[in-house]
């Protein structure tokens, strides 16, 4: 069938809109009709050839829509559901088996691998130019920058159908990564305080999860004031401007010593290292923010050996399935107001959207494709 979609023709490249051919869903897989797809930091990044898709390609991996078509052996899902597109996984290694989705054994395959990773058409492109020629699609599972998209029937997530489904996508990566940076990384038991490097999407995610939990000092740090504000409304029990002020002498100050749990959600390999300092005793540093590919840093040996942890996450870790009905759920009973970070754009906006997430203008910009949900 033809879909409309957005297409990186080489590293750096605009996005252009393009007609393409999309095969049917094969074995296991589902087509769904795109409702809304979230611009992240990770597309950004992969278009700037920091992420390894071969290009060029369909990017978008947010996504929420409508099941229009199901394949063969598929029972999970019905026409007409409506669904959020999580992370795909193969289900076969130790990692899948043990429920850990997000550290599948082929999870660089999954994620940007550019082809089918499951079924007779595996290691193809499902994605067809008018010229006949291939190009790559399956951007994390989905390539939801397009009118339609073929996904995995085992990645997606049903939700209910009286929740706006043009304000899900985003819990497909950036809001899951943060909330399950907080619930199934850190854990923080009571009394405990959480330190949050980057108040956006994800930093701001992460925040409102730990109001969620027994911590008794969320401490926010970013740039913009205007983030700052809204991370205290969110559930911030302290704010740091580190243009302003350094941001370890206050979290000391404020903290009355260094913290149990250092969440790092830019990236920003000056602020890793700078972070590693507010670390306590038997604290964690947490690293969510994706730095550009062989990025490193260094820490103080002598430090850290006082029982400090340094660990990665992955998409807030654990499963899609497991962690968007809980949030979708905290959603409904008013403790995890997500849509408060969400500001939507038409689908031919995408430029607007990608500016105004760069300026700090918007926090989440969501792409509205084919609005009639129903």
């Amino acid at each position: 069938m033809q879909i409309d979609a957005y297409v990186v023709e080489t590293k750096n490249a605009p996005f252009v809109q393009e007609t393409l051919e999309l095969d049917a869903p094969g074995p296991g897989e589902i087509l769904v009709r795109v409702v809304g797809t979230g611009v992240c930091h990770t597309d950004m990044n992969t278009q700037s050839g920091d992420m390894p898709l071969p290009l060029p390609g369909v990017l978008g991996h947010e996504g929420s829509g409508v099941v229009e078509k199901i394949g063969p052996d598929v029972t999970s899902v019905q026409i007409g559901d409506h669904v959020v597109m999580g992370w795909p996984f193969c289900g076969e290694c130790r990692n899948c088996v043990r429920g850990e989705h997000r550290y599948c054994e082929r999870i660089g395959e999954a994620l940007v691998g550019g082809h089918r990773l499951k079924g007779p058409k595996a290691g193809e492109s499902g994605y067809t130019r008018q010229d006949g020629s291939k190009l790559s699609g399956h951007f994390f599972g989905q390539s939801s920058f397009a009118t339609y998209s073929l996904a995995l029937a085992s990645a997606v997530v049903v939700v209910d159908k009286d929740i706006p489904l043009e304000l899900v996508g985003p819990l497909a990566c950036g809001i899951t990564t943060g909330a399950g940076a907080i619930f199934n990384t850190a854990k923080p038991q009571a009394g405990e305080s959480v330190v949050i490097f980057g108040a956006g999407a994800v930093g701001l995610a992460a925040i409102m999860a730990a109001k969620n939990t027994p911590a008794t000092r969320i401490i926010a740090i970013d740039l913009h004031d205007s983030r700052l504000e809204l991370a205290k409304e969110l559930g911030a029990t302290d704010t740091i401007n580190s243009g302003a002020v350094d941001p370890v002498e206050e979290i000391l100050r404020i903290n009355g010593g260094p913290a149990d749990y250092v969440l790092d959600c830019t990236g920003v390999i000056s602020v890793i290292e700078k972070a590693m300092e507010a670390v306590g005793m038997l604290g964690t540093m947490i690293l969510i923010g994706g730095a550009p590919v062989d990025a490193s840093f260094s820490l103080d040996h002598f430090r850290t050996l006082w029982g400090q942890r340094v660990v990665g996450t992955l998409g807030g870790s654990g499963t899609s399935a497991q962690l968007i009905p809980a949030l979708l759920e905290l959603y409904k009973q008013g403790r995890f107001p997500f849509d408060r970070l969400i500001k939507t754009y038409g689908f031919n906006q995408i430029d607007t959207a990608i500016e105004e997430a760069g300026t700090g203008a918007t926090i989440k910009p969501v792409l509205l494709l084919n609005t009639d949900a129903n």
